[in-house]
């Protein structure tokens, strides 16, 4: 095979090829040059930072035949002879597969052997932390007094699991990850260098999904190479990389911020349509949020965005949102992280999470203090309208009690989805049969309930967040939902949610889910029929007093103000 990888043609072979890793670097070559290096070096780090190529280089330069030195000529015996593997002298150990006791003990009796071809014999141990403990013990005491020609380099990415008789024992270096400037530069010049042709916006995006590793960028640069055809382009490598185009993030961030739930819903679609990694969609997404709160606060932090390239678009979007926004929208997405986490329909739950973010009001108003002025003055407009309304009925309220007109009866709004159909029956039943006591019953135990259910069902618990207990009777219970979807999800859910609930009522309740809109619409149809026939039950759909069959019909005051604020706002006292 002649063919041979990225990674590997261009592996480091000498201190300045060794990316992102100057404060290493810089103090393992004065220690070579004024010959005061250890016996015994700790490499931590990332995979793919460069901790086995700086322990080859290190061999080297300190067997080179010009030492001491710098950087390894790369061109005398020794440096040729250790690159290609022929010189015994120095040893690279895969901890993962040589983890035992035997083969340690097999290095402590050959270490006080000299070496055959080059000044000193260097282990390299890597993933040092697979050594079993036993085997940690044997190496205890060589790595403590070791011959004069013997260095020990240890790499590991776990640096927590070694002992800490061992990591005494050595001078410790701690790799970090790359930065995404520091990887563009180096893969410009391979690419160059390999007669490739590419944007730079594709190498900042492989940079991006490297995520601080020398050697997967290359490996991701590699597989788009062999995706591409001529020029390898930016949808080339979002193919490659299962990525978002940091341009579709910003539509589903803008959808989200104009609350336009229809454009956020279809762009989640169109993207998991074309096989993109949900997983990755939102992890995607945070970091991106996370660049633009980052850039709001201090837009000389260029250099440190994880996920985004400050382009016009992004500016824009940056001052369009506030931090209170961005900072919802990260719980948001969090949230939905963990949840898809135990579920096999990770879509569902972004859908969820879309849904909510639609929900986050505000996105704008601390950048638009004149739209924000305009609006109040809009609403106080109307409250005035609404009271002035409200005065004229109370000077009639008399009148309209003696002679209410009839009104025509209207049927709910059926749903505008077709995925659900609303029981409306099953509904009525429920509100006919529904008690005060019976609602209090359920609202006083629903906290506890939903703690429950977060630790019994996970997706469960995230489906009735924005629910909320509306009426109930001695056998079921409705639920409120803002969207269809979550009535069908809670459906699905109903065999883990229902003798859960019964635990906490004391008595099995049958869930009936409703969207937001039709409980409504229901309810005042309620309403309007108890008033006509007051000895059709004894309590409203809340299970509230004061029903007409008791005697205190509702005044057209009350009604009308039901109708303008909702259930929610009023509080009614005698």
């Amino acid at each position: 095979m002649s063919y041979q990888a990225l990674y590997r043609v261009w592996r480091p072979r000498n201190f300045e090829g060794v990316v992102g890793q100057e404060h290493i670097t810089r103090t393992l070559q004065n220690a070579i040059e004024q010959n005061k290096f250890s016996h015994a070096y700790l490499f931590s780090g990332p995979r793919g930072t460069g901790k086995t190529s700086a322990a080859k280089i290190f061999a080297q330069a300190v067997n080179c035949e010009r030492a001491p030195v710098k950087e390894p000529c790369n061109e005398c015996d020794a440096c040729l002879g250790i690159q290609d593997g022929s010189i015994s002298d120095v040893i690279e150990i895969d901890a993962a597969s040589n983890n035992g006791v035997e083969q340690i003990r097999e290095i402590r009796d050959k270490v006080k052997y000299a070496p055959s071809a080059v000044p000193y014999k260097v282990y390299i141990i890597d993933e040092v932390h697979m050594l079993s403990m036993g085997a940690f013990n044997a190496l205890l005491k060589t790595l403590e007094e070791p011959p004069k020609h013997v260095l020990f380099i240890l790499a590991t990415t776990e640096p927590h699991k070694i002992p800490l008789t061992i990591i005494s024992r050595c001078q410790r270096f701690d790799f970090k990850r790359i930065s995404q400037k520091a990887m563009v530069g180096r893969m410009e010049k391979i690419t160059a260098a390999e007669n490739i042709t590419i944007e730079k916006e594709a190498l900042e995006i492989v940079a991006l999904t490297a995520e601080g590793g020398m050697r997967d960028a290359l490996s991701l640069l590699d597989q788009a190479v062999s995706y591409s055809d001529e020029e390898v382009t930016i949808d080339d490598v979002l193919a490659v990389t299962g990525s978002v185009s940091q341009a579709k993030l910003t539509n589903v961030i803008r959808a989200l911020l104009d609350q336009d739930a229809k454009a956020a819903l279809e762009a989640v679609d169109d993207l998991i349509q074309q096989g993109k990694d949900p997983g990755r969609f939102v992890f995607d997404l945070i970091y991106y949020l996370r660049d633009l709160l980052l850039f709001q606060s201090a837009p000389d932090l260029e250099h440190n965005l994880e996920r985004a390239i400050p382009d016009p678009s992004f500016r824009e979007l940056s001052g369009e949102l506030t931090p209170a926004w961005i900072q919802q929208a990260i719980r948001e997405l969090n949230n939905c992280q963990q949840e898809m986490k135990w579920t096999t329909s990770p879509k569902v739950f972004i859908e969820i999470a879309m849904l909510n973010m639609v929900e986050v009001r505000g996105g704008g108003e601390s950048k638009a203090a004149p739209v924000q002025s305009g609006v109040v003055d809009q609403l106080s407009k109307k409250i005035d309208e609404l009271e002035k309304q409200l005065t004229a009925l109370k000077q009639r309220a008399p009148e309209a009690g003696s002679q209410t007109p009839a009104r025509q009866k209207r049927a709910p709004a059926k749903s505008g989805r077709k995925g659900y159909n609303v029981p409306y029956e099953r509904i009525r039943q429920v509100l006919n049969e529904a008690s005060k006591e019976e609602i209090k019953n359920v609202q006083g135990r629903w906290a506890d309930f939903m703690e429950a259910l977060k630790q019994n069902n996970a997706p469960a618990h995230a489906t009735l967040l924005n629910s909320k207990p509306r009426a109930a009777s001695p056998k079921a219970l409705v639920l409120a939902f803002r969207y269809d979807i979550h009535c069908s999800l809670a459906l699905e859910h109903q065999s883990t949610i229902e003798p859960l609930l019964t635990e906490f009522v004391g008595k099995p309740l049958t869930i009936i889910p409703i969207p937001e809109a039709n409980w409504q619409e229901i309810r005042e149809e309620y309403v309007r029929k108890q008033k006509h026939n007051p000895d059709d039950g004894e309590g409203g759909p809340d299970g509230e007093e004061g029903s007409p069959s008791a005697g205190n019909e509702e005044e057209p005051l009350v009604t009308e103000a039901r109708k303008h604020f909702g259930d929610d706002l009023i509080e009614i006292q005698d």
